[in-house]
């Protein structure tokens, strides 16, 4: 696109692009790059293991996945401007849950709260809306909305590592509900003329394999769902593993945890061109031919983290592991709509997303227990590289036989 068109697409759909944004963006409270920097003191005050913070952690995320099959179809009814506050009041709650709850029994219902509300429904919404209302440049729509958690990730946990030295880490999550609470009449002022998924149902439906519609139960019953799986479950569950221990990562390298942090947002730079140029990709060349290879790079990431000493060692690591977040961030959204339509992508987006979430469940879970085993995470890293290679064969051949009914 040149860049006077790409200046009057950005004007056109100004108010639409933002609030995907915004919504992922805001998303960042309830992810685990976030979470994950109060691990020491989470773990500190309510005395546990690393084991047990990541199975009270899998727990709330699991049950959060659960709910998603649920939630997540309401965005085939309801519009984003009705359905986002909601969510956001939601997130804000889970915050100050996290700010002011002092008994253990409750941390895996505000895990739970903030992995629904957070990594599950803001997302969700987010890319539903741009994989619907956007057609011919639907790569680039999802492109540029989830920039915004791509700018949480970059700022977010440095800001609120740095803070941590001046102000108790409980208030931060206070902070946190205040800024998802911002956001609600922000949401309310981009979508004063939303595009509906009613409105927009005749004039711009696409059509998938076959030429038709596809409703979950159907995409359920079909092959390519589950030569899918293993793709969505890899990044949910390794990639959340990585941030979520990154505290003792940080220590078994040897690195200062403020060290790593500040690599972040070179990570978050490279995702952010993949993510860019994935989204221009598709639009250029289909999902079907992408999608076979895009978790190369994650592969090649954690194989080099196996072995860096160094910071600039994980530098490189991080840098192959942001090529395949970032093309992750665009290339599965756009998948199920090119594959199975756009008129119950609310619904397959759910059963997909719930499956990411549950990924993020068993990652951290499985990964704190084989710590505690004596398993270190330099060890997991190598079978989690060999876990990416296996992904992108089961990714080949379950789209190279689907694509033929595009």
């Amino acid at each position: 696109m040149k860049p006077s068109g790409l200046r009057q697409y950005l004007s056109d759909n100004a108010a639409w692009l933002a609030a995907g944004v915004l919504l992922t963006f805001l998303s960042s409270f309830g992810q685990t790059f976030f979470i994950s920097i109060f691990a020491g003191e989470i773990r500190a005050e309510y005395g546990l293991s690393h084991g047990e913070w990541g199975g009270i952690y899998s727990l709330g995320t699991t049950v959060s996945a659960i709910v998603m099959l649920w939630a997540g179809p309401l965005t085939d009814r309801f519009r984003v401007r009705v359905l986002g506050p909601v969510v956001l009041v939601g997130l804000a709650l889970a915050a100050l849950a996290m700010a002011f709850n002092r008994w253990l029994v409750l941390l895996p219902a505000v895990i739970f709260l903030l992995r629904l509300f957070g990594q599950g429904m803001s997302m969700h919404i987010a890319v539903v809306a741009m994989a619907r209302w956007f057609t011919a440049t639907r790569g680039r729509a999802l492109s540029i909305a989830t920039s915004g958690y791509a700018l949480g990730e970059a700022l977010l946990p440095i800001l609120f590592v740095s803070a941590m030295d001046l102000v108790d880490w409980r208030l931060l999550w206070v902070a946190a509900a205040g800024i998802a609470l911002l956001g609600l009449p922000i949401l309310a002022r981009l979508l004063r003329q939303e595009r509906t998924p009613q409105s927009l149902s005749d004039t711009h439906s696409a059509t998938g394999m076959e030429d038709r519609h596809w409703t979950r139960r159907e995409a359920l019953g079909h092959p390519l769902f589950w030569f899918v799986v293993p793709a969505l479950l890899g990044p949910g569950a390794f990639i959340t593993a990585f941030f979520f221990h990154q505290v003792h990562l940080a220590e078994i390298k040897g690195w200062l945890h403020v060290e790593l942090v500040a690599l972040f947002p070179a990570f978050t730079t490279a995702g952010v061109l993949a993510m860019f140029a994935s989204g221009w990709a598709l639009d250029r060349w289909g999902t079907a031919r992408m999608m076979p290879f895009y978790q190369l790079p994650m592969a090649a990431g954690f194989l080099v983290l196996t072995f860096a000493g160094t910071l600039a060692g994980g530098l490189v690591a991080m840098l192959f592991l942001a090529l395949s977040t970032g093309a992750n961030s665009t290339l599965p959204s756009a998948f199920w709509a090119e594959f199975y339509g756009t008129r119950h992508i609310g619904a397959i987006k759910a059963a997909a997303a719930a499956v990411m979430v549950l990924g993020s469940a068993i990652g951290p879970g499985v990964t704190g227990v084989l710590i505690d085993l004596g398993i270190g995470l330099e060890t997991q890293f190598a079978g989690i590289a060999a876990y990416f290679v296996a992904t992108c064969a089961l990714l080949w051949i379950g789209v190279s036989r689907a694509a033929r009914t595009l």
